[in-house]
């Protein structure tokens, strides 16, 4: 494992973190997981529990690493988490956002990977 790699992993972590503590529900009932696998590069902050007699699980933030960028699968935040990880020294070309279709990733800041396994960022 490369450097970069471990930089981008404890960024990922932290931000993630940051994120379980900031968030709060009114409904003591619903927990967030932080949920961090190295080993596969998969990072998640899932939220679990009952809502008014209602189930909710489901990712709030699901982030991998693959080829040396970063994919931002689902981002259940307002402001977006992409912009926490630029902050914390993510360039924006090494950030995928991949819950958008590639025609919108063509229009935005970040980076354009195209599928997984034609990644443009391979080492």
């Amino acid at each position: 494992m490369d450097t970069l790699q471990k930089q981008y992993q404890s960024i990922i972590e932290s931000v993630l973190t940051e994120y379980a503590n900031f968030v709060s529900t009114p409904e003591p009932e619903i927990q967030q997981e932080l949920i961090f696998d190295r080993d596969r590069d998969h990072y998640l902050l899932l939220e679990t529990g009952w809502q008014k007699g209602r189930r909710i699980y489901g990712p709030f933030i699901h982030i991998d690493i693959i080829g040396h960028k970063i994919w931002i699968q689902h981002d259940g935040t307002e402001e977006g988490v992409a912009y926490e990880l630029v902050a914390a020294g993510i360039p924006k070309d090494h950030i995928v956002l991949a819950y958008k279709s590639i025609d919108r990733r063509q229009v935005t800041e970040f980076a354009v990977s195209y599928t997984k396994s034609t990644c443009d960022c391979n080492p």
